[in-house]
């Protein structure tokens, strides 16, 4: 088709070269459409060649004049890649970390102001109480190597990153007349269990546990059959007390009560065992009676008592022996619970003693309630009120039980359906007359392997649970209560109650730790385990 000006007439599809009216030349389209404005004195040939040179991305792939230019536009790109790795690897050589955040992105696509910005942040070098490169960070093959703030506070760990750039986080304030608190050390050799607990004291009567140790060691094993500790409970004793007398030797503790119960008690080589004890451990354990283990017990589990409360059967029961004791609390109200205790008893039974008699892997209702029956007939000998008096005439509300042993919290955490035993939930928890039925029965109905996979029994307490269930039905039977507490506790935190008692722990006034509003990752609290 011919133009009577220009020649011929260009395609639709193509761009076109010739001039206009007002003397300029169109470019050839670019990717958005658009035409762009040619110097006019730019003969055809030489606008093709600028635009090959500048790669217009508005050009057909399949047009011959731009493969030039896009070969040039890779090479550039490839050039530009080696000197960004090369400026890389020379900055991690010198220890400062360079992020571009350019690379990786795909062609063509155009950064905002935004991701510029985010770029300038990604590519500043690292404070020094930041995550350094990885070669920085030692040997551990993790990168757990923690780097000292460039204070020189000497506290191991990485500073967290201040809200502000550049700023570096503050350090939580001390008081600089404060003491340092204070540590109390308590330890319980009972007949299945090793204990101890390393404490400092708070708020009045309370304490915040700084370590702690448990292991089942089953000393009194077979002390009923034969009245003597074996060889292999000994050496299982031994080697816990072993790793509490490293932990007890990393502190300074102020003071410390190291007790044995009834499995050291009962045994005729009870004595030389503890002299034993001392030899390899260094640790002086002393017996006590039954009367102290009652009070202990008691004095540990002060603070669940409400102050509504108006008595309180609590019952401790261990693996050689169950103390109780009778709480009536009158208008006045002393400070230790353990001058409320009106009447007590020790049962020379315990989980292990009334397993290894009755068995306690294979238990069937009847033996169960042999077993219930036994402990029935020790409680009858033991002269106490009955529960009507120590309701006072009410309908029971100012009367319950508190259990503190290993069966009671097991009942609670198989009520509560834990998938793992939590201290924090169970310690503290009321249960009704009925839920306490519903559980032991449950127990009851389950063999030992079912009780064993319980993540609450394990395999440890597996053949002692039931046992525990017996002793808890000889309790309830004599003393009928509407609602049980359950705690978590026993003798260890009533030597730690004792001691800092004693000492007036709580009665000296002691300034705040921090200031309101410290930073709390500056916190010197030891771990709760």
């Amino acid at each position: 088709m011919k133009d009577p000006d220009h020649g011929d007439k260009p395609s639709e599809s193509g761009a076109s070269a010739a001039g206009r009216s007002d003397g300029s030349k169109l470019g050839p389209r670019n990717g958005k459409g658009k035409r762009k404005r040619r110097k006019s004195s730019a003969s055809p040939s030489a606008i093709a060649s600028q635009s090959g040179a500048a790669g217009l991305a508005g050009r057909p792939a399949g047009e011959n004049e731009t493969e030039p230019a896009r070969k040039r536009k890779r090479r550039r790109r490839s050039k530009s890649a080696k000197q960004q790795a090369q400026a890389g690897s020379a900055s991690q050589s010198s220890g400062v970390q360079v992020v571009d955040a350019s690379l990786g992105e795909r062609k063509g696509h155009k950064r905002s102001k935004k991701a510029k910005h985010r770029r300038g942040l990604q590519g500043r070098p690292l404070t020094s109480g930041e995550r350094q490169p990885a070669q920085q960070r030692g040997a551990d093959g993790g990168g757990n190597a923690r780097q000292t703030s460039a204070a020189g506070s000497g506290q191991a760990g990485a500073q967290p990153r201040s809200g502000n750039r550049g700023e570096q986080p503050r350090a939580p304030y001390i008081a600089a007349s404060e003491p340092p608190a204070p540590l109390y050390a308590a330890l319980d050799l009972g007949t299945n269990n090793c204990r101890l607990l390393i404490a400092q004291p708070t708020r009045p009567g309370q304490f915040r546990v700084v370590d702690a140790f448990s292991r089942i060691v089953r000393l009194g094993e077979g002390l009923g059959a034969s009245g003597r500790l074996s060889d292999e409970a000994m050496e299982r004793a031994v080697e816990a007390l072993k790793i509490c007398a490293s932990k007890l030797g990393a502190r300074t503790i102020r003071r410390s009560r190291l007790i044995a119960t009834e499995a050291a008690r009962a045994a005729e080589n009870g004595e030389s065992f503890l002299e034993r004890v001392a030899s390899e451990t260094g640790l002086d354990l002393e017996i006590i009676n039954r009367e102290t283990e009652a009070r202990l017990a008691v004095s540990g589990c002060s603070s669940l008592v409400d102050r509504e409360t108006r008595s309180v059967v609590l019952f401790d029961i261990g693996g050689g022996s169950s103390e109780i004791a009778v709480i009536r609390i009158g208008d006045s109200r002393s400070n230790r619970l353990a001058n409320h205790i009106t009447h007590w008893t020790s049962l020379p039974v315990g989980v292990v003693t009334l397993s290894e008699r009755h068995g306690g892997q294979h238990v069937t209702p009847a033996s169960f309630e042999a077993m219930v029956q036994e402990v029935e007939g020790m409680l009858s000998r033991f002269d106490s009120p009955p529960v009507e008096a120590l309701a006072n005439g009410t309908s029971g509300s100012g009367f319950h039980l508190i259990g503190t042993s290993g069966t009671v919290t097991t009942l609670a955490g198989v009520h509560l359906d834990l998938p793992r035993y939590d201290r924090r939930r169970v310690d503290g928890l009321w249960l009704t007359d009925d839920e306490v039925s519903a559980m032991q029965a449950r127990l009851l109905s389950w063999d030992f392997d079912a009780r064993a996979a319980n993540p609450c029994i394990g395999p440890d307490r597996a053949d002692l649970v039931l046992a525990g269930c017996a002793i808890l039905e000889a309790i309830r039977r004599r003393w009928p209560s509407t609602r049980m507490r359950v705690a978590d506790r026993g003798l260890r935190e009533g030597l730690l109650t004792d001691m800092m008692a004693d000492d007036g722990a709580w009665r000296r006034s002691r300034p705040r730790r921090h200031q309101r509003g410290s930073n709390a990752s500056g916190s010197h609290e030891g771990n709760k385990p």
